[in-house]
């Protein structure tokens, strides 16, 4: 497996699409739009036998801390190929951008997600930490955050995601 930034030419909407079934059309119009908005974000992909079988991004974000804004990342969307999922694809991609945010100096990543995964790569709930999510739709156990070396204790507050998730209604659960 070779974990790589994306390239032009990637299949990374066929990704998306097959993780994460009748919601994948709304994550490539979401990852779509965070490309668009965020030329400096980090996407990168899992090439497995010449194929594309993994995607992560972290995107900029910001921590509204009590003595200024500090620059965050946050990780999303992780996909995985069906096919490829429970074989350390996902978690291969999630060391490598978490080696790139630390090299970057990025104090914080965040993300929505379920913290039985997450938590083996490291995560931990953000609320425990001292940090507020930014919406109350995001549950408290999926609401996680991983420091990196440049983080500092005085760094809380209130996750603030750029506004391409909050275009595109990306932000914690829905009432179905």
């Amino acid at each position: 497996m070779e974990i790589r930034a994306e390239r032009d030419g990637d299949d990374v909407a066929g990704v998306h699409r097959a993780a994460f079934g009748a919601d994948g059309e709304k994550i490539v119009e979401l990852v779509a739009a965070l490309k668009r908005d965020d030329p400096a974000l980090l996407s990168l992909v899992a090439e497995v036998d010449g194929q594309v079988a993994g995607n992560v991004m972290f995107t900029r974000s910001l921590l509204d801390a009590p003595s200024r804004l500090v620059d965050v990342w946050v990780l999303s969307p992780l996909s995985v190929l069906p096919a490829r999922q429970r074989q350390g694809v996902g978690r291969a991609l999630i060391e490598h951008g978490l080696r790139i945010a630390d090299e970057q100096r990025v104090p914080l990543v965040f993300l929505e997600g379920d913290p039985a995964y997450y938590s083996k790569a490291g995560f931990r709930a953000g609320g425990e930490l001292g940090f507020r999510k930014p919406s109350l739709r995001i549950p408290d156990v999926a609401f996680q955050v991983y420091p990196l070396t440049a983080y500092e204790p005085w760094m809380t507050g209130t996750l603030v995601y750029s506004a391409t998730f909050w275009d595109y209604d990306s932000v914690g659960l829905r009432d179905s």
